[in-house]
């Protein structure tokens, strides 16, 4: 059983208590402090309304997210990091979507649970967390049961978080950096390693390593790094971390498709793809240290 049906009431106490701190957003570390109730804009750019740009199954999330039916992903418009080498840089920077209430958005989750998925995957939820747990509670009243997906960039307010237990079945963040110069220079948030390291830590107090029955996952900590080129022992930092601080049992999907675009090109460092050779060393310095879950799908039990 999803975890939110256990915990249907809180879904709706939690929105509304969210709701009402966007007239002084702190949804995320940055905490503009703006009226987006009112219209107002911070870092992210989002006022009060639930902006998507896209929905349906996804095959090419991680295989125990996909399953047979897919991943019913929702893909919600901006972003609190803005990271300069950002694919969706359209939907998260440009914010191309289009306004939804949370009784539409409950009819989309409903849809995807009909068309066979096997969860309801929130892409870039954070900014967003009050007016989806809503439409969740809507779509809770009409049948919804599948897990709930959080995907995320890592950059959360542990506060949020914390609200959150009991209501996410799946945390997926994604731990870009640990450098706090790259952190600073590619996504302007260079208290970054801080914070993603709590954060991570209070997702798998939560919910614990990822769970997989019968090859889908149903609940657990499913952590994404993208192995950059010329940070191979950044990356090793954060295995360290995950080693040390999260859990030998961790589930890591180390991932190797980065490319230069949008601004990428403007800064050297990132300025090409990994290399080869880059990405097995982060790959086997993971499994040298212990980890095994995840690494490019090769493990799925």
């Amino acid at each position: 059983m999803a975890l939110y049906l256990e915990n249907v009431s809180k879904l709706k106490l939690v929105a509304e208590e969210l709701y009402e701190s966007l007239s002084s957003c702190n949804l995320c570390p940055r905490s503009c402090g703006i009226d987006r109730i009112k219209g107002e804009k911070g870092y992210c750019s989002a006022t009060k309304d639930l902006v998507i740009s896209s929905y349906g199954p996804h095959y090419g999330e991680e295989p125990p997210l996909v399953g047979i039916g897919g991943s019913g992903t929702i893909f919600l418009t901006f972003c609190n990091l803005k990271c300069v080498f950002c694919q969706n840089y359209d939907i998260s920077h440009l914010g191309y979507g289009e306004i939804i209430s949370s009784d539409t958005l409950s009819d989309i989750m409903l849809h995807l649970q009909r068309r066979g998925c096997h969860n309801i995957n929130f892409v870039t939820p954070t900014h967003f967390v009050p007016q989806i747990l809503m439409g969740v509670y809507k779509a809770v009243n009409k049948g919804l049961k599948v897990p709930l997906v959080y995907n995320c960039g890592g950059y959360e307010s542990l506060q949020v978080i914390e609200k959150l237990e009991g209501l996410i079945d799946i945390y997926m963040p994604d731990i870009k950096f640990f450098d706090e110069r790259a952190c600073l220079k590619f996504m302007n948030a260079p208290d970054y390693p801080k914070v993603v390291k709590k954060v991570v830590k209070k997702m798998h107090e939560q919910v614990g390593d990822l769970v997989i029955e019968r090859g889908i996952a149903v609940k657990g900590l499913l952590i994404r790094h993208l192995v950059m080129p010329n940070y191979v022992d950044d990356s090793k930092k954060i295995m360290d971390f995950i080693r040390k601080h999260i859990s030998k049992n961790a589930y890591v999907n180390i991932m190797n498709q980065y490319r230069p675009l949008f601004r990428a090109s403007e800064f050297k460092e990132i300025a090409r793809r990994p290399t080869y050779s880059e990405y097995m060393e982060v790959v086997r310095y993971a499994e040298s240290i212990g980890l095994w879950r995840g690494f490019n799908g090769r493990e799925l039990v």
